[in-house]
């Protein structure tokens, strides 16, 4: 037997038919005991009711669904759909109906939410590249301004004017080129030239290339003991140069004086290599971990600006790991420190 909570329009008007034919076939029999008398009454009593409520449940009941199922779709209707609308909706209980359309209403709230989601992320997005643009094009704009009314004849002032706009368009440039690279690496044109390399070795170069920023707050950078054996890695040298420049330079940046910034690499389910590289800083708060990888996204604006960057080149490094099909994470704690980590593919034979 059916389930009564979900019965199609057939079964609803021959259990309905039946409930009214029955009493009336009881009565004609009370009244005119030959079996044959109330029997014909319930078949023409039975008949006429079904035929009765199954004309006015399709007429105004699924023309009402049919219409808002359309609704629903916002199309206009193909054969297919015309054909699904009169031979399979009318089969469709109403809970299924309902369930039908609870689900297109719960699609619609996700796809809503996504949107203002986009949209705040949207706003966020023009208003801190806004403010990365208007910082180093206010500065030039100042200085040039000071040399045009009469500072470029004094040789005291001329060239620290000089040195200050070529500074501030520097970072203009870096500003636009680390733009142009998530750009590219979103679109898919970045592409990836991969090869075999030893990933500690990479890391060390890249020690080297940022020693001098480091011995200035005299922080050691390190590979954790036992982690020392070479481990081959199939990926886009270049590329995982940028994400180490970025992740050191980072901890550099916001390390304590003193302090040290260590780096670990394992093996793990034989396919991939894990780098883990870990600083002893201030930390990040836990409320903004979800959000660390979002272009320009700041934990601490005033302390950002302080330290320089475009903002950009942890966004960088996500859209380079993502790029080789990998993933980057990040753990930290107040007064205790970060760690970033990501996966690359081991090398390939």
């Amino acid at each position: 037997m059916p389930s009564q909570k979900n019965l199609s329009p057939q079964q609803l008007s021959a259990l309905t038919a039946l409930g009214l034919s029955v009493p009336v076939a009881i009565v004609v029999f009370v009244f005119k005991p030959v079996w044959w008398v109330p029997l014909v009454s319930f078949a023409a009593m039975f008949l006429g009711s079904y035929a009765l409520i199954s004309y006015a449940l399709q007429t105004f009941i699924y023309r009402k669904i049919k219409l808002i199922y359309k609704l629903i779709y916002q199309t206009k209707a193909s054969k297919r759909e015309e054909f699904y609308y009169k031979n399979i909706l009318p089969q469709k209980g109403i809970d299924e109906v309902r369930e039908d359309v609870e689900k297109w209403a719960i699609q619609r709230k996700e796809e809503i939410e996504i949107l203002q989601q986009n949209e705040t992320y949207r706003k966020e997005f023009l208003q801190n590249l806004s403010h990365e643009l208007k910082t180093p094009i206010f500065a030039i704009q100042g200085y040039v301004d000071t040399l045009l009314n009469g500072a470029l004849e004094n040789p005291d002032v001329n060239k620290k004017f000089l040195t200050s706009t070529s500074r501030n368009v520097d970072r203009l440039v870096n500003l636009v080129d680390d733009l142009d690279e998530i750009s590219k690496l979103e679109s898919g044109e970045q592409l990836l030239y991969q090869q075999n390399f030893v990933i500690q070795d990479l890391l060390k170069e890249v020690y080297e290339t940022l020693a001098i920023k480091a011995e200035e707050k005299e922080i050691k950078c390190i590979i954790k003991k036992g982690c020392e054996q070479p481990l081959t890695v199939y990926a886009d040298k270049e590329k995982i140069r940028q994400v180490f420049i970025n992740l050191v330079d980072n901890a550099i940046k916001y390390g304590k004086q003193n302090g040290a910034i260590e780096s670990s690499f394992y093996r793990i389910d034989g396919r991939r290599v894990l780098i883990e590289i870990s600083d002893d800083g201030s930390g990040i708060a836990e409320e903004h971990l979800p959000r660390i990888f979002e272009r320009f996204y700041r934990t601490d604006l005033a302390r950002s600006r302080k330290v320089g960057g475009s903002g950009l080149g942890l966004s960088i490094c996500k859209h380079i790991v993502e790029a080789h099909e990998q993933t980057i994470h990040v753990r930290s704690k107040i007064d205790v420190g970060t760690t970033f980590g990501f996966t690359l593919p081991k090398k390939k034979d």
